[in-house]
């Protein structure tokens, strides 16, 4: 892990979250949740952040266009998530089809075996996901299922350990974000809290830690 791979993740970072990783977000958020001139400085640090830790997890792979397009996606339908409490197909959409793409680039160069690795990755989640959403469709949308099948397929050609770190660390972080806004009293037991942002945590966690 060189300084410069570091440095680099750090301002490509900022440079996605100041314009694209916003402007994306912000296309699909109505006028009352738009978001102030001044979100600039969050976007940019927080993707910049993002950007460091998947560095800092994966290093210099054949994989790791992969991971960064799920970063900018990632941040960008986690911003909507928490003004609009949904997750557009606008960002899934063409978040899937260009980590597809990546996937089948890496599969020259790294081996097929990653492309079985993203659709069994991929499925498992969705079966998980989709599972919860049946059990408990109050706790559970289904942009929250469809951003499932993209961390599955993102964590899946990582390995096995990656793919779980970011199954539990997606529940982990949602558990505590509910605890923390009972606790505040800006939620009531039956409150909707969105789960995106947390699913993305935890994919976060996995590509750091796996």
């Amino acid at each position: 892990m060189t300084a410069a791979l570091l440095v680099g993740a750090v301002v490509g970072g900022w440079a996605a979250g100041w314009w694209p990783v916003r402007q994306f977000a912000a296309q699909h958020v109505n006028a009352r949740g738009r978001f102030a001139a001044s979100s600039r400085w969050v976007f940019a640090a927080v993707t910049s952040l993002v950007f460091l830790a998947i560095v800092w997890g994966v290093g210099l792979s054949p994989l790791l266009p992969v991971a960064l397009v799920f970063a900018v996606a990632g941040v960008a339908a986690s911003a909507v998530d928490l003004v609009e409490h949904r997750l557009p197909n606008a960002i899934l959409l063409p978040a899937f089809l260009v980590i597809a793409v990546c996937v089948a680039a890496a599969g020259f160069t790294v081996g097929p075996e990653v492309l079985w690795q993203a659709l069994a990755g991929g499925t498992a989640m969705l079966v998980v996901y989709g599972v919860v959403a049946l059990l408990s469709p109050r706790s559970m949308g289904m942009g929250d299922v469809k951003l499932a099948g993209i961390i599955g397929i993102t964590l899946g050609v990582f390995g096995l350990t990656t793919w779980v770190i970011g199954l539990l660390g997606a529940f982990l972080v949602g558990g505590l974000v509910a605890l923390v806004t009972l606790a505040r009293g800006r939620a009531g037991l039956g409150s909707a809290i969105p789960f995106g942002p947390s699913m993305v945590a935890g994919a976060i966690a996995g590509l750091l830690l796996g």
